[in-house]
């Protein structure tokens, strides 16, 4: 069974930087795309990014982290880790992350989601 557990989330000012990571276990993260979903109050979860399973320099992300956000894996640890700065208080979210289709930002498992980790900026 897939367990992904998220860490790393705290309160920052606008313009700082935080540092998310996702351990997963019941996975293998050298055969597995892996990606980044955050979800704010009232809206639906949306796709961040992904890094695919083939190699760690191909990643994808969402327009609105372009160039902010880095995605970046250890298969050796089993965990993805989401470097994320110039933060804005529109990056308030729960972060989540999830194994992917690398082309289509769908999660590719029916488990379920992790407990997420609580992102909050302020401005």
């Amino acid at each position: 069974q897939v367990q992904l557990v998220e860490s790393g989330g705290g309160l920052v000012q606008a313009g700082g930087s935080l540092r998310l990571s996702c351990a997963a276990s019941g996975l293998t993260l050298s055969t597995n795309s892996m990606g980044w979903f955050r979800q704010a109050p009232g809206k639906e979860r949306e796709f961040v990014a992904a890094i695919s399973w083939r190699s760690s320099s191909s990643t994808r992300y969402a327009d609105s982290v372009k160039g902010r956000f880095t995605i970046s894996r250890d298969n050796a640890k089993n965990s993805v880790f989401l470097q994320m700065n110039s933060l804005k208080p529109e990056d308030t979210a729960v972060y989540y992350c999830a194994p992917v289709n690398y082309y289509t930002g769908q999660r590719t498992d029916v488990g379920s989601w992790g407990p997420g980790t609580q992102v909050t900026v302020s401005s």
